[in-house]
């Protein structure tokens, strides 16, 4: 297993995690219907809103997956962050750097991931939107666009939360007025 190293950027990113007060809250169904969307879409039992904090991965939104978090040593999410690309992972018990991790070798028994990096716009990652799982999967460069879209919509929601809003960017609230 091959923990993933720290981004360049680690004290920036955090201070941009931490800004969305996102983690440790309750479920909100902005986030859960992009994860059902996104497992329903791609036909995989585990879909998540990860948040890559200090030492673990918190799980703001879940579909498939009875865990709230996980060590941050041992997630594929902590790989995701360090670029703006989806990653890829077919078959994790053939890949050199999850082989032996314990998420392959045991209890959800990951063999299929891909994620998308949540980009926010200051340039930080904070986390992913992520599929798992357990029987190996293709995964084509559609597929990683459709999946690099619904963070984008992951995105979107954490920004209007920061914001203060629910109504949709291109809503005129001057016009309800």
């Amino acid at each position: 297993m091959t923990p993933a190293p720290k981004p360049e950027s680690e004290a920036l990113r955090l201070e941009a995690l931490y800004r969305t007060m996102l983690l440790d809250t309750p479920p909100e169904q902005r986030f859960d219907r992009i994860v059902r969307f996104a497992a329903s879409e791609f036909e995989v039992p585990i879909a998540l809103v990860s948040l890559v904090d200090r030492d673990r991965q918190w799980f703001k939104a879940r579909v498939g997956l009875d865990a709230c978090a996980t060590a941050r040593d041992v997630s594929f999410c902590g790989h995701t962050i360090l670029r703006p690309e989806v990653l890829v992972v077919e078959d994790a018990s053939a890949d050199p750097r999850f082989a032996d991790n314990p998420l392959v070798t045991g209890d959800p028994f990951i063999r299929f991931y891909a994620g998308a990096p949540l980009e926010l716009g200051t340039g930080e990652r904070v986390g992913t939107l992520c599929l798992i799982d357990r029987k190996r999967h293709r995964f084509d460069p559609i597929d990683a666009g459709i999946l690099a879209s619904m963070a984008t919509l992951v995105v979107e929601e954490i920004e209007r939360r920061l914001a203060g809003s629910t109504a949709s960017p291109a809503r005129d609230e001057s016009a309800v007025r």
